[in-house]
This record gives C-alpha cells, sequence and structure tokens, in this order.
C-alpha cells in the first residue's frame, strides 16, 4: 500500500529499506571473512579450500571441461534474473525533484553497485560453500533454507545468525516488490499516456499516483501462490524463466536506444559533454552491449534443442519473451503506420523547457545523501550544500 501514497513516502520507505539491505551484505561479508579465517565453532580456516576442492565450476548437464562451461553459463543465465533494478532508476526522472543533478548522482553508484552487491555477493557464496553441497537441492523449496549463507551457517553450527539473516533477507524481498511494484505502475501509466495502453491507466489521484494501473499490478503477486502446490510450482518455475528473457530483452532496448541517441547527437551536432550526464568509451560500449546481450538472448534456452532435454512448455519459456517483443514492435508499426525517425531529424529538445521551468522552481540548493545522514543522526544543519555554497 506503500505505492497508493504520495511518492515521497514510497522514497521514504525505499531509504530504510535498503538500509536493511546495506546491513545484510555487510553482514555476510563479515561472516564470509571471519569464518574463513577460523573464527567459527569449528575452527576451521578454510580460506579458499571449495575453490579446488570441489573447484570453482560445477558440471552441467555434460561432464568435463564442456560440463564445466556449461555450468558457468547456467550461472550466468541466473544472474540474468538477479541483476535487475539499476536500469529502473531512470523511471524516477518524472517525479525527482531535481532529475539532472540526482539521478546523474545515482547513476554513478550503478557501477560500484553491481560490484559490491552482485559480483561480491557471488564471491561469497564460492568461498563459504561448495558447489556439491546436498542442502542446495532445498528440499523446503522457496524457503529461506536454501540460501547459501544461511546453509553453510548450519554447516559451522552457528545458530542465530540465520534468523538475522532471515529477517533482513524479509526486507530486501519487501523493498524489491515495493521498487517492483512502482515501476510497474508508471510503465503502465506511461503507456497509457503515449496512447499504447487503455486511456483508464492513466486516471491517477490527487497526489499523482496512477490508482487504476496500481490494481491491475497487484493482481500479479498472487500468481506466487503457485508455489505451494507440486502440480503448479512449475509455473512458477517458467515464470521466473519469463522474467529472465524479458530482463536480457530490456538491456538489449536500452543498448539500442543508446545508439540511436548518439547518432542523434553527431548528426545535429550537440556535445555530449554538455549534458549532466555522458558516457565513456561510446558508442563503442553501446555495440558491444547489444551484441552480446543478442548472444545470451539466443543461447538462453540452448539446453531445450538437445534431443534428451526438448519440452514445448520450456521453449516457450525462454523464447516468448522474444517473440511478444518482436510481434508488439512490428506489430505497432504495421497497426500505426508509424515511419523510423532518421538521426537528423529525432526531437532530442522535447520537454526541455519545461524541465528548466521545474528545476529552477526550487529554491532550496541539492544536497547530497551524506549530508542528509549527517543531519538526521547528528542533529546538525549542513552548513553547505553538494555544490559548496551556504544555504545560510
Amino acid at each position: 500500500m506503500i505505492n497508493v501514497m504520495a511518492v515521497k513516502y514510497f522514497g521514504e520507505a525505499e531509504f530504510w529499506l535498503s538500509s536493511g539491505k546495506i546491513l545484510l551484505i555487510c553482514i555476510l561479508y563479515m561472516f564470509t571473512l571471519v569464518t574463513m579465517c577460523g573464527g567459527n565453532p569449528h575452527h576451521d580456516a578454510y580460506g579458499f579450500r571449495y575453490w579446488s576442492n570441489p573447484g570453482s565450476f560445477g558440471e552441467y548437464i555434460h561432464q568435463g571441461a564442456l560440463g564445466r562451461f556449461e555450468g558457468f553459463l547456467g550461472a550466468m543465465f541466473s544472474a540474468g534474473f538477479t541483476v535487475v533494478g539499476p536500469e529502473y532508476l531512470a523511471m524516477v526522472a518524472g517525479e525527482a525533484k531535481r532529475p539532472r543533478v540526482y539521478l546523474k548522482n545515482g547513476f554513478k553508484t550503478v557501477y560500484w553497485r553491481f560490484a559490491i552487491f552482485f559480483i561480491g555477493g557471488a564471491l561469497c557464496v564460492g568461498i563459504v560453500l561448495p558447489y556439491n553441497d546436498t542442502k542446495l537441492l532445498n528440499p523446503d523449496s522457496g524457503s529461506a533454507n536454501g540460501s547459501p549463507y544461511i546453509i553453510a551457517m548450519q554447516n559451522l553450527g552457528i545458530g542465530v545468525l540465520p534468523h538475522l539473516v532471515n529477517a533482513l533477507m524479509i526486507t530486501s524481498i519487501f523493498s524489491a516488490g515495493n521498487a517492483y511494484t512502482y515501476c510497474a505502475m508508471r510503465s503502465l501509466y506511461g503507456l497509457a499516456c503515449d496512447g499504447q495502453a487503455p486511456r483508464i491507466f492513466s486516471k491517477t489521484l490527487k497526489n499523482g499516483v496512477p490508482i487504476y494501473a496500481f490494481g491491475v499490478v497487484m493482481i500479479f503477486p498472487f500468481l506466487s501462490f503457485l508455489q505451494v502446490s507440486n502440480n503448479t510450482a512449475q509455473v512458477v518455475t517458467w515464470l521466473a524463466t519469463l522474467t529472465q528473457g524479458s530482463q536480457m530483452i530490456n538491456y538489449i532496448v536500452i543498448s539500442l536506444t543508446y545508439i540511436f541517441f548518439y547518432n542523434a547527437t553527431k548528426a545535429q551536432g550537440i556535445d555530449r559533454r554538455t549534458l549532466p550526464y555522458y558516457g565513456y568509451f561510446q558508442p563503442y560500449c553501446g555495440y558491444i552491449g547489444l551484441v552480446w546481450m543478442i548472444i545470451i538472448e539466443a543461447i538462453f534456452g540452448y539446453k531445450v534443442f538437445m534431443p534428451e532435454n526438448w519440452n514445448v512448455g520450456d521453449f516457450f519459456a525462454y523464447y516468448t519473451m522474444a517473440l511478444v517483443a518482436f510481434c508488439t514492435f512490428l506489430g505497432w508499426k504495421i497497426y500505426r503506420r508509424t515511419t523510423f525517425v532518421s538521426a537528423v531529424r529525432a526531437d532530442l529538445v522535447w520537454e526541455k523547457p519545461s524541465i528548466d521551468a521545474y528545476e529552477a522552481s526550487h529554491d532550496e540548493p541539492p544536497t547530497r545523501f551524506r549530508d542528509e545522514m549527517m543531519a538526521m543522526f547528528m542533529g546538525k544543519k549542513k552548513r553547505q550544500n553538494y555544490m559548496g555554497e551556504d544555504p545560510n
């Protein structure tokens, strides 16, 4: 229900929920460091033992080097499901107080967030637990008992920490659901405003919340109850696979959109360095990302084409979103008879005047996150804003 309130309450809730995520990752990092050095009930300084026995690469489908490579692919495809969210930061642009300032600073944190939360987390999992641990099969499907960290703590005989980690995991899960509800609502609302979805979804409350879009989005969480039955649990697996495929397409579209934007700035003589934020090594990174994600999307369901693994349901789970993306794009072009806009004619100004006026309407200078944190916990008013100006 947080998403029915004004966006400022959503932001406040996400701030505190995200603080729980940071606390969780810090606890898990410390757990990994301390226990691998011998600080555990067994006094076993296991270090990087599991990287050599049984090894850092698990076999999948086949044996030997091919099996280890397929294991790597399986892990990478699973990462496609978990590495989701940083790109959604752009969705708050329409409701941010100073989008050019705060979104720029927010996107700059994406790199270290990927490094700390995702890469660092995967590294710790490989340290604390071998890939062939039988508990990873998770007999309690859908519970936190399948978490590698919880299994590692149980194996070491640590009794209290798993409960704390489970509690913090609940806050992380709630935060993820809260954020994805926000993004889904705004996506449906944006489609309705552009005439690509029923107009009813563009209706909002007085506080600007698209209430009908919220109602439709809240129907989908009930699909999670399919997990309680063994007969319908496969449906949840298919839905997760569909989500993985859609996220890969998401990054394909992001890369392609940026390439078009880059070509338009070149054609119209606009220096990207004059923009609030610009990326390095472009457009090469855009092309590399595009080609890479297309390859990943194409081989995402490779195992279903093996004679012994062919399954119609799995095939559509892997490639339905690719078919949907192609059909909706082509169908819209045919139905609306729209044309491709050349780089010279692309509108790069769009709503810039209204955004300029909106940002100019704010009298208070922008602040930094750490300044607000210091003011909150120390009870002192910050003397300077992030631009070095004295607010007094």
